[in-house]
């Protein structure tokens, strides 16, 4: 027999964090940018969504927050690079075995603008093939396979490649390599 225990008023209040008010709207983006490498569209995504779920507090006559601007302002003191961060995230996808295409719709998400992210992908389109072999290996595609695939397998392999952000001819050479070939970049 399950037996239920009411709850005390005290611990319905520990439960629920109190409204934010601009100081502690200061402290979370302060505390999420100390453990998070970030943009600022990513930290005014997060601040906006704490916003919703606490709440703000109006009472003291107060207006409502800018998340954008509380970003802006993280970004203006150093604490958020977006450039930084563009090439962080962009390298960080590329050892993967990711391809520009799906690299730039990370960045894109992640809220950056076209110029930050422009060194990152420029980047991710001149490692295009070793970023391709990187994921044949880890899947054992390709040049890594131990027998070259049937027809079927081969573009079963080839879309995985075209859906890491892969472009089809890129894709093709890779899946194209006989086993234990491996192709050399031009």
């Amino acid at each position: 027999m399950a037996v239920s225990l009411p709850h005390s008023p005290r611990s319905a209040a520990r439960r629920r964090p109190p409204p934010l008010d601009p100081a502690a709207l200061e402290r979370l983006a302060l505390r999420y940018v100390e453990r998070f490498a970030t943009s600022r569209g990513k930290l005014a995504d997060y601040l906006a969504r704490k916003v919703r779920e606490r709440g703000w507090d109006a009472a003291a006559g107060i207006p409502p927050p800018d998340p954008a601007g509380v970003a802006a302002r993280m970004a203006a003191l150093g604490y958020v690079d977006d450039r930084g961060y563009a090439d962080m995230k962009g390298a960080a996808l590329g050892r993967r075995g990711y391809g520009a295409r799906r690299i730039a719709a990370a960045l894109q998400a992640a809220g950056l603008a076209p110029e930050d992210a422009a060194a990152a992908l420029d980047q991710a389109r001149a490692d295009a093939l070793e970023s391709a072999l990187r994921l044949a290996r880890r899947k054992r595609i390709g040049p890594y396979a131990a027998t070259r695939g049937d027809p079927r397998e081969r573009e079963r392999q080839l879309a995985a490649l075209i859906r890491a952000g892969h472009d089809p001819a890129t894709a093709r050479r890779v899946i194209d390599a006989a086993p234990g070939d491996i192709p050399d970049p031009e």
